[in-house]
């Protein structure tokens, strides 16, 4: 059997409250042996990595989610700071980024977090992880004006031009979910140029569950299904698939 890394996905959310120790066994038995849990605000962070502490192939990240933006405290950043460098299981700061399709916060405070969390990267030498949404030309602009030789990744992703070209010019790294799977995915192009070792793969769980699980509630034991997905556009193999964004995920987290 393949092994896989399901590279970002939601452990701490309410959805699995009941289950997540069978959910956890599930994945094993499906060969998802590595995971990262991802943080939306500080104390969905300082809950991930209690989730993740004493667990083998299990890490997480520190940040504040474009959506939480507007009721971050004015010290957050630092928080994330004292919390990532202190901690070898916290292996990314995010997620982050922009959302201007729900608009949860306000744009100009999306803007500052998003460019206090690349600075905080940058500083810590720890990958960035970015949530993009209906804000391509705002995205590029921030990859721009980061710090040299900040790394991270576009999560999810399912499209963007103007951010893509900026990300794999940064020699960042571009993720994509169950979303592959749909028909209504337009992003095969852009899947198509994202060179093999910058390639991730995730569930986003427990939201977009992929073919032939849509409508259920999304697990990392799924993330084979996204490598099948992605497979099939790269008209290649899925456990070479799940192979290779396991060495890249593995090489992006600074982890084993």
């Amino acid at each position: 059997m393949s092994e896989y890394f399901d590279s970002h996905c939601h452990l701490t959310a309410a959805a699995f409250s009941g289950d997540l120790d069978e959910t956890l066994l599930r994945a094993l038995e499906n060969g998802v042996t590595r995971w990262v849990t991802i943080a939306s605000n500080f104390e969905d962070a300082q809950e991930a990595l209690t989730l993740v502490k004493d667990r083998p192939g299990a890490w997480s990240t520190a940040g504040v989610h474009p959506h939480e933006a507007g009721e971050a405290p004015e010290d957050v950043i630092e928080q994330i700071r004292k919390l990532a460098s202190t901690q070898e299981k916290v292996v990314a700061i995010g997620e982050t980024g922009l959302d201007f399709y729900y608009d949860n916060a306000p744009r100009d405070v999306q803007r500052r977090l998003f460019a206090a969390h690349l600075a905080l990267g940058s500083e810590l030498d720890l990958p960035v992880v970015v949530h993009a949404r209906a804000a391509d030309g705002d995205i590029a602009e921030a990859l721009r004006s980061m710090p040299p030789g900040t790394s991270g990744v576009l999560h999810c992703f399912t499209g963007g031009a103007l951010a893509f070209q900026e990300a794999l010019e940064a020699n960042w790294y571009i993720s994509f979910s169950g979303i592959a799977s749909f028909k209504s995915f337009e992003a095969v192009e852009l899947l198509r140029a994202v060179p093999k070792d910058r390639l991730l793969i995730e569930t986003d769980s427990p939201y977009l569950a992929p073919v032939p699980q849509r409508g259920k509630r999304n697990e990392p034991g799924y993330v084979p299904y996204v490598a099948e997905a992605v497979a099939c556009h790269l008209k290649s193999d899925p456990i070479e698939i799940g192979r290779l964004t396991s060495e890249n995920a593995c090489r992006f987290y600074g982890v084993r």
